[in-house]
């Protein structure tokens, strides 16, 4: 066993009495430590410390090896990091190309990433501001049901920007 390990099974326990919870969620009572340890011995389990802070210790009979694994399970569950997935445009980009660049932006969100929409400009395409703004209020739309406005759309230099988030 491993020697800081934050969740004391069996043997480790050393407080008696306990509160004592069976496999399938019945309470057992307060029961002292060596009868609790002996029923779990009984069904082929583990006497598991879930409540050391409280007065009696909350202990469960469970399969320890099946706790750790669902445990770490749900933790990696939220380790999920958002990542900011960007989407460039241009105003003069075609309908079909919009079309993909919001697939790929609705597959982002669908993995909970977040997604950064950009119409970039160059040129002469600096005067015509509108029409990156269309383009930029298209694909919001387009989006609106798989995801929120977290940045609503801000002009940066030659940039329009705005960031969606997942629902």
């Amino acid at each position: 066993m491993e020697r800081n390990q934050s969740t004391r099974i069996n043997d480790q326990i050393r407080i008696s009495p306990l509160r004592v919870i069976s496999d399938d969620g019945t309470p057992l009572g307060i029961i002292e430590r060596d009868d609790a340890l002996s029923k779990a011995r009984e069904a082929g389990l583990d006497l598991v410390e879930v409540a050391p802070n409280e007065r009696p210790p909350v202990c469960r009979i469970m399969d320890f090896g099946k706790y750790k694994y669902d445990k770490k399970k749900k933790q990696n569950q939220h380790g999920h990091r958002t990542k900011t997935k960007e989407i460039r445009l241009r105003p003069k980009t075609g309908e079909h190309d919009i079309e993909f660049k919001v697939k790929q932006a609705i597959r982002f969100l669908e993995h909970k990433d977040k997604v950064q929409i950009s119409v970039m400009f160059r040129g002469r395409e600096n005067a015509h501001i509108e029409e990156g703004r269309k383009v930029m209020e298209s694909v919001i739309q387009e989006l609106e049901e798989f995801g929120k406005l977290e940045a609503a759309p801000q002009q940066h230099g030659r940039r329009i920007l705005c960031t969606i988030a997942p629902r």
